[in-house]
């Protein structure tokens, strides 16, 4: 579908790309933006989200979310919300399905024991480690370094949350090669992006936590949305069995969050009268966003996972165990590299701080399962206790 609002984003206006292409070249008739998508799908870094962490982590259960699937319903919430404004879809979808690419193993966990570990090298952030992969690390092509993304895709993945006034070390690097802005709000586009995760998670989250057990219909109902929300269910489904009616209640507290964000953009973009993408850049607070009242009811729902599911003993047991494999990893390689493959070792830099951001380049693109085997190599047995579904 071609975007028509004049706020949206155009693959035809792309600022362009860091390493300049032949367009001659070019495989298909294609937007500029759907080759960013097709560039992120065919990549190795986003085959790695089918083994990393979402919520669960090393998850048994062939149920449960991984950073592949999440990053998919991701897409398809976003492309919904960015049909409804009339923005470009195609940079819509690239954003929500590489928005999760610099994750570590392990998710938050992983990713605290390598903020830990490179304390003294500039420190770990998965948001930017997402640019550095797809930029630097991940390099298919003969003629450049990475996938050779759009500005406007790198732009909405490096500023999706909000402008960047104290950039990481990573992201200093890349903005210093190929500027983005980073002191403004991202496109629409971006902005879409980014609230679509907020959506997705909010709500499948909870179908996760329900499946494991960590959460149950009474805990549920303490929050006066949710039980309303249920209430309408059994009004509409008398009798009905309780797992269905229970992904009844997802699916209607999706679509009600995606109808707000539609209904709240529309009436931020009317007040604010922003008539170019640049505008919106230009805007001084996001334009895809949730109302007042759905705002206060979604930080409600956030507060209630955190103390219900994310801060549960067991998870946060888990999760300790999975920063010690990390932790362990890191020292192991940084006391011999040579534990490390042959290519990892061949470009190993001799002086720091870049030998060590090497090291957690390598141990960053690892999935879940690449780390539980690399551990047990390492140290003659399998970590314990890192699945509690």
């Amino acid at each position: 579908m071609i975007a028509c609002a004049p706020y949206a984003s155009d693959p035809a206006r792309t600022r362009g790309r860091e390493f300049g292409v032949d367009d001659k070249a070019s495989r298909g008739p294609r937007s500029a933006f759907q080759r960013d998508r097709d560039r992120i799908i065919h990549s190795i870094a986003f085959r790695r989200l089918r083994h990393k962490t979402q919520v669960f982590i090393a998850p048994d259960g062939d149920h449960y979310r991984v950073r592949l699937t999440h990053s998919l319903e991701v897409a398809q919430i976003g492309r919904v919300i960015a049909r409804a404004l009339g923005l470009d879809e195609d940079l819509t979808e690239a954003l929500c399905l590489a928005h999760d690419i610099g994750h570590p193993p392990f998710g938050h966990a992983g990713e605290d024991a390598l903020e830990e570990a490179m304390a003294g090298s500039g420190g770990f952030d998965h948001n930017a480690n997402t640019l550095r992969v797809l930029m630097r690390l991940e390099s298919p092509y003969c003629g450049h370094e990475g996938l050779n993304l759009t500005w406007e895709t790198l732009e909405g993945l490096a500023k999706h949350n909000g402008p960047i006034l104290k950039p990481s070390w990573a992201l200093e690097e890349l903005d210093a090669a190929f500027p983005l802005d980073l002191a403004t709000f991202a496109s629409l586009e971006a902005q879409v992006a980014a609230i679509s995760d907020d959506i997705a998670y909010d709500n499948h989250d909870i179908d996760d936590g329900l499946r494991a057990g960590f959460l149950c219909l009474d805990d549920l109902m303490q929050l006066p949305s949710v039980a309303e929300q249920w209430r309408g269910i059994e009004r509409r489904f008398p009798g009905a069995p309780q797992d269905r009616m229970l992904r009844e209640l997802v699916r209607g507290q999706i679509g009600r969050m995606v109808n707000d964000v539609i209904g709240e953009a529309r009436t931020r973009i009317a007040e604010t009268g922003v008539e170019t993408v640049e505008d919106v850049r230009a805007a001084g607070r996001p334009l895809a966003s949730f109302s007042a009242a759905m705002g206060e009811e979604e930080r409600a729902l956030k507060q209630f996972m955190y103390q219900r599911l994310y801060l549960h003993d067991e998870q946060r047991q888990t999760a300790d165990r999975a920063r010690e494999v990390i932790a362990a990893l890191f020292s192991a390689f940084a006391a011999d590299p040579s534990q490390m493959p042959a290519s990892w070792q061949a470009n190993l830099p001799a002086q720091e701080p870049a030998r060590t951001r090497h090291i957690a380049d390598f141990i960053a693109g690892m999935t879940d399962r690449y780390a539980i085997d690399s551990y047990a190599r390492l140290f003659g047995h399998a970590p314990e206790g890192l699945s509690n579904v």
